[in-house]
């Protein structure tokens, strides 16, 4: 009787904690930005593209975290989407400074000319 107690407890406890835990975590707002490039589009160009896309974050305070990537995906269901980004924010607000906030629109003014296609989705993260 007593390990049924103990154990009752220690589950409570740690649905508790996990309970609490959840309803702690602040809401984060996903920016994700795809992009496929024009042919001719030399490798030197895209390079400098992403190097430059990589600089906002210590440039724009509002992105929490930012990651990126190269398409790896063998199902061949990226419709010429090859280089992913993602932006994470606290808020739409902050999403939308840094949509407008010069740095970025400088990234926009490197970019121009060389992508084909841009896919560009926002979420807020679910468990």
């Amino acid at each position: 009787m007593k390990k049924l107690l103990l154990l009752t407890f220690i589950t409570i406890v740690i649905y508790s904690m996990t309970s609490a835990q959840q309803k702690n975590q602040q809401p984060l707002l996903r920016h994700v930005v795809m992009f496929g490039w024009k042919d001719g589009t030399d490798t030197a160009n895209i390079n400098k593209i992403v190097a430059a896309f990589r600089e906002l974050p210590s440039k724009i305070p509002v992105i929490k975290s930012f990651e990126w990537g190269i398409n790896n995906s063998p199902e061949s269901l990226n419709n010429g989407l090859t280089h992913c980004f993602v932006a994470t924010f606290s808020s739409e607000a902050d999403r939308d400074v840094y949509l407008v906030h010069p740095a970025h629109k400088a990234f926009v003014s490197v970019l121009k000319p060389a992508p084909d296609k841009i896919t560009v989705l926002d979420y807020w993260v679910k468990p």
